[in-house]
């Protein structure tokens, strides 16, 4: 929104930018778990035969995209219902005859990356379940689920994550989205303009999300201009897949030009709940989409910490 310009006003805000900055005294690796008990790369990229390169089954076109060395057939034509009581589901294609011709294909990112995370239809052999990072909340510490088929709810409840697919679509205007207009980028896809009065406000105080690394500009594009919904907003005709929110390749660091952010579970953006008892910045992220709930839509200007 999922190469940032990143704009600085007053000292204040100057501040909250370099206290930011990654401070990991362990210096470790930025894939962090995503190292996979130190096979690293070559858990997701077999360099040879696919799935059948990490010992997973196999069908006749395993690992021709991505060199991907995970079993993808138990998510074949699933439809998972995602989002409150399944209103945003996804139907995921059938690879088993037709293979995706790119690796960008926005259905293969999500089936790719649930060949890990789903846990219930897909079940996976190292993955503990849980995140590496602990989150302590009123006094409780603990690690989150990463299983999103298999949380500890009822199997295959997808109704408690985020959506994404088609029907993940942010919008401008109406109650709960900024005060933004819907535009065209060079190839036709539409897009969110930050031209309001708040929404403009909220790139000082957060980052430039319009920007190639910002998480607005990571969605999966769509050709269209936006239609209009009943609540008086206009729905972009992009939409969330997982690489939108989430950075695969880095765990710990979110890269703004040649300055270092913190972040936490692979999110794409300066996202870091747990740098002290006031820090907002994993709320800005969210608000990167979800502008209504936004400090500057309710009038108030607060850069993040």
């Amino acid at each position: 929104m999922k190469k940032v310009v990143m704009v600085v006003v007053g000292v204040l805000a100057m501040a909250s930018f370099a206290a930011a900055q990654v401070t990991d005294p362990s210096n470790g690796d930025v894939l962090g778990a995503h190292n996979v008990y130190g096979r690293g790369c070559i858990a997701c990229h077999a360099p040879h035969s696919g799935a059948g390169g990490n010992g997973a089954n196999q069908d006749q076109f395993s690992g021709n995209i991505a060199l991907w060395g995970e079993d993808l057939s138990p998510l074949y034509g699933k439809t998972l219902n995602f989002g409150d009581a399944g209103k945003d589901a996804i139907t995921l294609p059938d690879y088993s005859t037709v293979a995706p011709t790119t690796a960008h294909d926005p259905y293969f990112t999500v089936i790719a990356c649930l060949s890990c995370h789903d846990g219930n239809l897909a079940k996976t052999a190292m993955m503990k379940g849980t995140t590496f990072e602990q989150v302590t909340i009123g006094g409780l510490t603990f690690n989150p689920k990463t299983l999103l088929g298999n949380d500890g709810s009822t199997a295959g409840n997808y109704n408690n994550d985020h959506p994404v697919g088609p029907s993940a679509t942010p919008g401008c205007g109406g109650p709960y989205n900024w005060d933004c207009v819907i535009g065209t980028d060079s190839k036709g896809n539409s897009t969110m303009l930050f031209t309001g009065t708040a929404s403009a406000q909220f790139l000082l105080d957060y980052l430039d999300v319009t920007s190639p690394s910002g998480a607005i500009a990571n969605l999966v594009g769509v050709p269209g201009t936006g239609t209009t919904s009943a609540n008086g907003s206009t729905k972009i005709n992009s939409w969330v897949t997982c690489t939108t929110c989430h950075d695969q390749h880095s765990m710990t660091d979110f890269t703004v030009g040649t300055t270092h952010y913190q972040t936490r579970f692979f999110v794409r953006g300066w996202y870091n709940p747990g740098n002290s008892s006031t820090s907002n910045s994993a709320a800005q992220f969210c608000r990167t989409c979800h502008g209504g709930e936004s400090n500057e839509m309710h009038g108030r200007t607060i850069p993040t910490s």
